[in-house]
C-alpha cells in the first residue's frame, strides 16, 4: 500500500458538477449507482473555496462526471 487516509462522513461532502455550462454545488454526496470511482486527488488548501475552484477544472466534469469533496478525518503527519 502506498498510502491512505480516513475521510469525514459523506454528509460533510460537497459535490461539484456542471449544469448548463455553470458549476453546480450540492451539499452532501451525489450517489448514483451508474457512476464509478475514477480516481482521487489529495490536496492541501487554505479553505473550501480554493478546493471548489480547483475541482471546477477537473476535465471529467465536462463529460457529465462529478467531483465529491470531503475533508480528511485527521491528518497523519
Amino acid at each position: 500500500m502506498v498510502g491512505g487516509e480516513h475521510l469525514q462522513p459523506a454528509e460533510t461532502a460537497t459535490t461539484v458538477r456542471i449544469a448548463d455550462g455553470e458549476l453546480l454545488l450540492t451539499d452532501g454526496p451525489f450517489a448514483d449507482t451508474k457512476e464509478i470511482f475514477g480516481g482521487f486527488f489529495l490536496v492541501e488548501a487554505p479553505d473550501l473555496d480554493s478546493v471548489l475552484e480547483l475541482a471546477g477544472r477537473v476535465p471529467a466534469l465536462r463529460f457529465g462526471g462529478s467531483v465529491e469533496i470531503r475533508p480528511l478525518a485527521q491528518i497523519n503527519r
